[in-house]
C-alpha cells in the first residue's frame, strides 16, 4: 500500500510502502507504521497498542528502531530513527524505568478518544475478524 507524501502541521512526512516494510522485516515482525520525515531527514517508527504499556513494549519498539537504523538509515544523510509508542494507558514510573537504559530516541504516549468516537468505532473482535479475512484473501492472491 503506497501513499503520497502528506503534510502534518509544518512537516512533510513520506509514508513507506508496505512492500518495503515486509522486505525489511522478513515477514515475521512487522512495525505498525513507518514514516520518513523529510524535513528532519529521519525515519519514524510508530507502534500502536490497544493495551496498557508494558516494559516489553519498549523492547519491541527498540528492536524496530535498531532494525530501521541498521537497514534503512544512511548515517551520512539521515538523523537517528525515532520510535513512538501509542498506548491505551500507561504508568509514568514504569515508562521511565523501561526507557532508562536505552540511548535510542523513543517516546511513549497515551492516546485518548472521546466517548462519541469510541462509540462509533467497531469492536476489537470485529476489526480482528476483518483483518484476518483480508490477510487470508491477500495470501490466497499471492499463492496464485
Amino acid at each position: 500500500m503506497a501513499a503520497p507524501c502528506r503534510r502534518a502541521g509544518q512537516a512533510a512526512i513520506g509514508i513507506i510502502r508496505e512492500s518495503e516494510v515486509s522486505t525489511l522485516f522478513g515477514g515475521g515482525n512487522n512495525v505498525d507504521l513507518l514514516f520518513f520525515h523529510v524535513e528532519q531527514l529521519r525515519y519514524v517508527v510508530i507502534e500502536l497498542k490497544t493495551t496498557k504499556f508494558e516494559p516489553r513494549d519498549a523492547g519491541q519498539l527498540g528492536f524496530y528502531v535498531a532494525l530501521v537504523d541498521d537497514r534503512l538509515r544512511r548515517p551520512d544523510l539521515h538523523r537517528p530513527t525515532v520510535g513512538m509508542l501509542l498506548v491505551a494507558d500507561k504508568n509514568e514510573t514504569v515508562v521511565r524505568y523501561a526507557l532508562a537504559g536505552t540511548a535510542q530516541p523513543m517516546a511513549v504516549s497515551r492516546y485518548e478518544l472521546s466517548p462519541q468516537v469510541q462509540a462509533a468505532l467497531p469492536a476489537e473482535e470485529t476489526l480482528t475478524r476483518i483483518a484476518e479475512g483480508a490477510g487470508a484473501r491477500h495470501q490466497h492472491a499471492r499463492d496464485r
